[in-house]
């Protein structure tokens, strides 16, 4: 069993009540006719354009649709799984060519996967992917969220002198990122036995979450060393509540946001992995184009991207323009 099973098993699928916001793109037609292109469209659901990875994913797919001369009709979910499978059903019925899915939990995952297929369209997934046997997809691209966690806690532990007292803020319970960033940090904290966590809370990936339950933690335990924050705002949430306590720890994140990047720099946090949702979003568009054109034999089953450990000495040599697109700065 986990250090995170208990967490998992006492968190239950939620109402949510936000509403869904269709987001339109260049092009698309209420039939999923390609203008006059002649072409299909690329349906496109994501779970929120909040999260930065997810706007820098749709910027890539919106990039990438245009240098290729296709159209995208892309809908937001707003983070409401009830409202993401109606959404895809309306995709599926404007007769979208392919689906590119960033589903927000694998409810919404498996009904939206299983839908596609039977309707024949080829399903790209992109950073979540739906529970074994619940669909077939094309193709999953993502971030390996298990190395880059076990990398992040390993280097992490290394700094803290290979001992202290940690704590863990989850992102959304049951999501694939949250499940395998645990995983990640679990099999480094296996192999550094000084290393105690004290407390494990969720976050849901959100800053003001996170500063509120690091308010709780450190309330707690005052010598609290170091925070594993499985994304960037959750540790920087940490690190403000940390400096409002007058405290210093050790705060780390997975995703690479603009605003992380600064916060390395200021030394507000220390560290971060950075993704590449844009590269994500151009890769689903090439797969999804190459589908429909009959010449996706090739395509790789899953396409992990790796990630880049952006520390006090490595944040200077990397842009973050890499990693979120030429827009990316208009992202803070």
């Amino acid at each position: 069993m986990t250090r995170s099973h208990a967490l998992r098993t006492a968190a239950a699928a939620a109402t949510l009540t936000l509403a869904a916001a269709g987001l339109t793109a260049c092009g698309s037609s209420a039939d999923g006719g390609g203008g006059d292109s002649g072409k299909k469209t690329i349906g496109v659901s994501v779970a929120d354009q909040k999260s930065l990875f997810y706007v820098a994913e749709v910027a890539g797919i919106e990039a990438e649709a245009e240098k290729q001369g296709y159209d995208v009709k892309i809908v937001s979910a707003n983070n409401d799984s009830n409202a993401q499978i109606k959404q895809v059903n309306d995709l599926i019925t404007q007769q979208v060519g392919s689906l590119i899915f960033t589903s927000q939990d694998s409810t919404a995952a498996a009904a939206g996967v299983r839908a596609a297929n039977q309707a024949d369209i080829p399903v790209i997934a992109v950073d979540q992917r739906p529970e074994e046997g619940e669909g077939e997809l094309a193709t999953y691209i993502a971030t390996d969220s298990v190395k880059a966690a076990y990398e992040l806690c390993t280097w992490m532990f290394d700094q803290i002198g290979g001992e202290g007292k940690l704590a863990i803020l989850h992102g959304v319970l049951g999501s694939t990122a949250e499940i395998q960033r645990t995983e990640g940090c679990e099999k480094a904290l296996d192999e550094n036995p000084d290393i105690e966590v004290v407390a494990e809370e969720t976050a849901n990936w959100d800053e003001t979450e996170a500063f509120k339950a690091t308010q709780n933690i450190l309330t707690a335990n005052p010598d609290l060393d170091a925070v594993f924050g499985e994304s960037d705002a959750m540790s920087m949430g940490a690190s403000k509540a940390a400096r409002e306590a007058n405290k210093e720890i050790f705060s780390v994140g997975i995703d690479g946001f603009p605003t992380m990047f600064d916060a390395v720099e200021s030394g507000l946090t220390q560290a971060t992995m950075a993704q590449q949702p844009f590269k994500m979003g151009q890769i689903a568009v090439q797969n999804a184009i190459a589908l429909m054109e009959g010449e996706g034999d090739d395509i790789p089953a899953e396409q992990y991207q790796d990630t880049v450990l952006i520390n006090k000495e490595t944040v200077a040599d990397n842009k973050v323009e890499d990693f979120y697109g030429p827009d990316a700065q208009s992202f803070k």
